[in-house]
């Protein structure tokens, strides 16, 4: 299904969230606080986007892993694209699976996922998964969809994604899966940051704080893997 869309993913993005998906993305790397000579892991990367964010932001390493490969295939392209400065790094693509990492425990600094969590069959165990992949001190970067708290807007909200939304990024993407009809059913289904702190910390995150953007149509939320 997110293979069918890959495509046009970026700019449906871009239109839908009228400009704001990359705002977002700024502010989740800004709350992950980044320090030189970190290491990053974007789950569920996608195209690359909050990937190419975290090269931005001074870590020194970064990793994105995503379950489809079309999505890989154009991270890929967009990593090699432009020229980067020598204090950019290139990021890293591999093919993977939130809930069953290869990769060795306490080997990132900094592990984030974007509208992705929501997608993951086990979402416990995904989280369960970052925290072992984390080194102590280690910050855990979820940016999810959310219900807005405002009546009216959580009103038109649920309008624009359930009746526009569907119909016209189907359009673009020229898609006949059901993606972007299931996308908005599944933020039903995961849309409270509260249940998101609460998974987080069950698993071993503590000090979380969560930050709503945009209207409270948005969520990041930040925990951090004790030192001992």
């Amino acid at each position: 299904m997110f293979g069918s869309i890959a495509r046009r993913y970026d700019l449906n993005n871009r239109i839908h969230s009228l400009g704001r998906d990359q705002a977002w993305r700024k502010r989740a790397v800004r709350m992950a606080s980044v320090v030189p000579g970190d290491h990053v892991l974007d789950v569920a990367c996608g195209t690359g986007d909050l990937t190419e964010a975290f090269a931005r932001s001074g870590a020194a390493v970064v990793k994105g892993i995503d379950f489809t490969p079309e999505m890989l295939e154009l991270a890929k392209v967009k990593a090699t694209r432009h020229r980067r400065p020598d204090d950019i790094p290139t990021p890293v693509y591999e093919q993977g699976d939130a809930m069953n990492l290869d990769v060795p425990d306490a080997s990132f600094d900094i592990v984030s996922i974007a509208f992705g969590i929501r997608n993951v069959t086990t979402p416990a165990k995904a989280i369960a998964e970052f925290h072992r992949v984390l080194r102590p001190g280690g910050r855990l970067v979820i940016l999810e969809f959310c219900q807005p708290r405002f009546a009216p807007m959580r009103l038109f909200n649920g309008f624009y994604c359930k009746r526009i939304m569907p119909m016209t990024a189907s359009l673009i993407a020229r898609d006949r899966s059901g993606a972007y009809r299931y996308l908005p059913r599944s933020v039903e289904t995961f849309s409270e940051p509260d249940r998101l702190a609460e998974l987080m910390s069950s698993n071993g995150f503590r000090d979380i704080r969560q930050t709503r953007m945009t209207l409270g149509i948005c969520a990041a939320s930040v925990g951090t893997k004790p030192e001992c």
